[in-house]
């Protein structure tokens, strides 16, 4: 090859790891949207079933900075309210959930760990669901219907956000071990 075409070449490689890694991105964001609509035996724990888009952003954000985890978060929110109610926001829990989780990801040991990872995801899987209650207690605030919300809200909370915790990081590996390899074989 000349020096002519060395150049060229190198940005054919960039642009194909370009399109591998956007398509590798897109394509789990999608299979993970379609899994949180699927209820498959085993999935689903009290009518409860995993958070799929917080799986993904937990092992996204894990080896990135806060701001990526962060804008992560807030775009998956903003298509899962997209799919879902706008109201509660997964948006701030999301976020919220991508910068903790790249705040934990400084810390090697917390990073490249399987039991670390279910650790991560129980904690923030049930962070998030509090999250979500402290939103619907804030609108019966704000709104005040005067129906007592509240004390059954958290009532359901504790069976929600714990039933959400457990499935979401016993499923996290699940997802976690195929997406980090086929990352890791991309950026090689």
């Amino acid at each position: 090859m000349n020096r002519q075409q060395q150049p060229l070449a190198l940005l054919f490689f960039g642009l194909r790891r370009q399109l591998l890694s956007t398509l590798l991105i897109v394509g789990s964001v999608l299979l993970c949207v379609l899994l949180s609509f699927a209820r498959l035996p085993g999935m689903e724990l009290l009518g409860i079933g995993p958070n799929w888009l917080l799986i993904w952003v937990v092992v996204w954000s894990l080896p990135r900075s806060t701001l990526l985890g962060t804008i992560a978060g807030l775009a998956l929110g903003w298509i899962q309210d997209g799919l879902t109610s706008p109201y509660p926001s997964h948006a701030l829990t999301l976020s919220l959930v991508g910068f903790l989780a790249a705040r934990l990801g400084k810390n090697p040991y917390l990073r490249d760990n399987f039991i670390a990872l279910l650790w991560i995801v129980f904690v923030l899987a049930g962070l998030a669901e509090i999250v979500t209650a402290l939103q619907y207690v804030l609108q019966e605030v704000r709104y005040g219907a005067g129906t007592g919300a509240p004390p059954l809200l958290w009532r359901d909370c504790e069976r929600i956000a714990l039933s959400a915790a457990v499935l979401s990081s016993l499923w996290a590996p699940a997802f976690a071990y195929p997406f980090n390899s086929c990352w890791k074989k991309l950026v090689r």
